[in-house]
């Protein structure tokens, strides 16, 4: 099932519930325990500045867009075995796709 848009204000809710612990959304606001998050759509994997991925996440090679962010979320140890991302994922497609429309308004 590929991503379909969602409701970005029950997406900001996750965000904050679920991502904000260990991510920043804006330009500026640096790393935290995660990469930070701006700029993410239309980036590789494994390419923030400053941050220290592991090998998984430098070599898998994705393109970050709302279809490969919609895979990823569901469960990001199985879709790139090997990263530190202690996030257990979001199993519901509506979840993801609220989450994805927030962060595409949210990360430009």
């Amino acid at each position: 099932m590929p991503f379909a848009a969602g409701d970005a204000k029950k997406g900001a809710g996750l965000f904050k519930t679920r991502c904000a612990q260990c991510h920043t959304l804006k330009a500026g606001e640096g790393n935290k325990v995660g990469p930070a998050l701006h700029g993410v759509f239309g980036r590789k994997s494994g390419q923030v500045e400053g941050y220290s991925y592991t090998d998984a996440n430098k070599s898998k090679g994705v393109t970050w867009d709302e279809n490969t962010m919609f895979d990823y979320l569901e469960n990001p140890k199985k879709y790139i075995p090997g990263t530190k991302m202690a996030f257990g994922g979001l199993k519901k497609p509506k979840d993801r796709n609220d989450l994805i429309t927030f962060l595409k308004e949210e990360t430009a």
